[in-house]
């Protein structure tokens, strides 16, 4: 038995092309010729499975906007002078933080880390069907000034609100305007208990007081995220430069 190009053709065009592949694969080999119809179909509706879980995956990924799409918690370097645990991480890519709508802090100083991890975290979600979106928090300001301007701010707001785990990069990597730690400050009251977070930055909770200008909002946003987060501080040498030596 064989599958015609006419059958081949039509699978293609009711969109199971990796069930036709399978089965056209299965029908050439003779590997497979020991196998009941049953499990020959089984084989097929499996291989067409995987295909439309990955294409949701790589949808997920696309949509999260992710810096760095292939990064992932299994090529995470492991280095006795790294502050990283498998164990931690591996945890952390179970997703259960989103279940619990807990959130994480990401610490660490340029170049040690911090921007990876958070995004192989997130790409593990994507791969768990939640709904990720990673900005960084200088260009999150420019989306929502621009989104105000235009008088779509609630509309872009939602964006960032109604995912489920926000990433929010480089936090306070510079001073932040009223207006900016006020529209941020909305999002995180808006998600918390909620949705999860991963806040990724160089300073301390403690030290985002100095990116804040009113001592209210700071408190408020310090109030709101860090009691309900884990806190992740990678310590370590510098990975780039660390590639480029082993490169």
């Amino acid at each position: 038995m064989t599958i015609t190009d006419e059958a081949y053709d039509r699978m293609v065009a009711i969109r199971i092309r990796a069930f036709a592949d399978k089965a056209k694969e299965i029908t050439d080999a003779g590997a497979y010729d020991d196998l009941t119809f049953s499990q020959k179909l089984e084989l097929c509706v499996e291989a067409e499975l995987d295909a439309r879980f990955e294409r949701r995956c790589a949808k997920r990924n696309r949509e999260a906007r992710f810096a760095e799409p292939a990064a992932c918690i299994e090529n995470v370097t492991y280095l006795p002078t790294r502050s990283l645990k498998r164990e931690t991480l591996e945890r952390y890519a179970g997703c259960s933080f989103i279940t619990d709508a807990r959130n994480i802090i990401v610490l660490s100083a340029t170049g040690a880390g911090k921007s990876y991890i958070s995004q192989a975290i997130g790409n593990a979600a994507c791969r768990q069907s939640y709904s990720v979106r990673y900005v960084r928090h200088p260009d999150l300001n420019k989306e929502l000034a621009i989104a105000r301007r235009n008088g779509e701010l609630y509309e872009c707001m939602d964006r960032f609100i109604k995912c489920d785990l926000l990433i929010l990069d480089d936090l306070f990597l510079a001073e932040t305007s009223m207006k900016a730690t006020t529209d941020l400050l909305e999002i995180v009251e808006s998600r918390i208990n909620r949705r999860s977070l991963i806040l990724a930055s160089q300073l301390t909770p403690e030290e985002w007081h100095l990116r804040i200008d009113t001592k209210i909002i700071a408190d408020a946003l310090l109030d709101r995220v860090v009691h309900n987060s884990y806190l992740l501080e990678i310590t370590g040498p510098n990975m780039r430069e660390y590639y480029s030596e082993i490169a």
